[in-house]
């Protein structure tokens, strides 16, 4: 084995998905799929593509000229900083494409990354294939919400700390940062001197009103900020793979030739839906969040008085199986042989917050069919 890959462990949502299978009875809570349509809009663009000679073709290689428009124009509005699409933009193939050739353009080996405990996997995992050091900063449960550890976060800075990476809503839990955290993330950043990478997937998905706030914003942040995102998330489009990264001319220069000879090029037959798709009027996503808020509140309802972690945002949920008596994996077997529920083991998606919960989906599962997931789960994890 590569030194690389000594600390980077298995990923296991797609051997959930497997044990799974077809069985119609299982509750798919294991991924983040979603059952809400795309917007006709794209889908229309998307299939105009396909007999386009221009779509089927590797140039340009940074993305065609009205994806990175339509992509800085996103950005621009919910940061309040403008971005020139030809200067401060690069499409990339998804998102997580994306982050990797941000780490890969300004981390160096052993340079120090601070994440959020928990965070995706994905996001710690890359940081060590990118050469870099993961350290997590914990959320705790607080009044019924998840809130960062503002001490923790403070004494976690060293001088070999060299950027925040930052999911928000955070995934899996569903925290959402107030402003007091994110000037505090922003407030450690620059006495750091370090780079803020943004994964803005799910920025807008947020519950009970709560309000978008980009780290851009914040004093002295524009230049130090390079925010990724996608239209997997927002727009239910994940098999699309169009992304975007939009930060500072310092770094997107380099930001570019890591793009060009890691994946070469964004997906061409999509890149025009998924430009249709962030100039679709937002009643689009205001009808998605509505729908996955009444999903949260449903699951919420059911499971009152079991140790379930209430979102903020997102798409997921975390229940403390570890309070019931099993760790993750344990718990996610018997949740799908004695429940048939679908969910993933957190092991490995942090240090403090991780072996014992299992994640819960519920955006790829209508109100009809996640009703009665209490007795589900009672017959796994507290009858059986």
């Amino acid at each position: 084995m590569v030194k690389r890959l000594e600390n980077v462990p298995g990923f296991s949502i797609d051997k959930v998905a497997a044990a799974a299978g077809d069985d119609p009875e299982v509750l798919r809570l294991e991924n983040l799929d979603s059952d809400i349509r795309p917007p006709l809009i794209a889908i229309e663009a998307t299939r105009r593509a396909i007999d386009l000679d221009e779509a089927n073709s590797y140039l340009p290689f940074h993305g065609q000229q009205d994806m990175r428009v339509a992509a800085t124009e996103h950005v621009s509005r919910q940061s309040g900083v403008e971005y020139d699409p030809d200067q401060n933009c690069v499409i990339t193939a998804g998102g997580t494409v994306g982050y990797m050739n941000a780490l890969l353009a300004t981390i160096e080996e052993g340079d120090e990354v601070i994440l959020t405990d928990p965070t995706y996997a994905g996001m710690i995992n890359r940081v060590r294939l990118a050469g870099g050091a993961p350290k997590l900063v914990p959320f705790h449960m607080i009044d019924g919400a998840w809130r960062l550890d503002l001490k923790a976060l403070a004494e976690v800075i060293t001088d070999r700390t060299r950027m925040f990476f930052i999911m928000n809503p955070s995934m899996p839990s569903g925290a959402v940062l107030n402003r007091e955290e994110w000037t505090a993330i922003t407030d450690a950043c620059r006495k750091a001197d370090a780079w803020l990478l943004y994964n803005a997937a799910m920025e807008r998905i947020l519950f009970d009103g709560l309000p978008v706030i980009h780290p851009a914003e914040f004093p002295g942040m524009a230049e130090r900020t390079i925010t990724v995102g996608s239209v997997a998330k927002e727009y239910s489009m994940i098999g699309w793979r169009v992304g975007w990264i939009v930060g500072p001319n310092t770094v997107m220069d380099d930001i570019a030739r890591v793009s060009i000879y890691n994946v070469v090029s964004p997906v061409g037959l999509t890149q025009s839906g998924a430009a249709a798709a962030l100039r679709t009027p937002v009643d689009y996503l205001n009808a998605a969040v509505t729908e996955w808020q009444n999903r949260r509140n449903l699951v919420l309802d059911e499971l009152a008085g079991l140790p379930i972690m209430a979102p903020q945002g997102g798409y997921s949920m975390l229940l403390d199986t570890g309070q019931m008596g099993f760790g993750s994996f344990e718990a996610s077997e018997r949740l799908l042989d004695a429940g048939k529920i679908a969910a993933t083991p957190m092991r490995d998606w942090g240090e403090m917050n991780g072996d014992q919960f299992v994640r819960l989906v519920f955006s790829n599962e209508p109100v009809e069919r996640l009703k009665g997931i209490r007795d589900r789960i009672e017959a796994a994890l507290v009858k059986g």
